[in-house]
């Protein structure tokens, strides 16, 4: 990851953990391996970030 931009609502309850991934140089690939609860908003960083390593997402469309 080289940046990250989250606008809209709730934005403020991702971006946390974004900026622990950038802080610590986690790749796509650890950020989708980690475990992210089930409903929350978080779950939507970890979709991007698989679809970013693995080409497509768990809940894409």
């Amino acid at each position: 990851m080289l940046g990250v931009h989250i606008i809209g609502p709730n934005a403020g309850e991702m971006i946390a953990e974004a900026a622990l991934a950038l802080e610590y140089g986690a790749s796509a690939e650890d950020v989708a391996r980690v475990c992210h609860p089930h409903p929350t908003l978080s779950e939507a960083f970890r979709e991007a970030n698989l679809a970013a390593y693995f080409g497509k997402s768990i809940n894409g469309i």
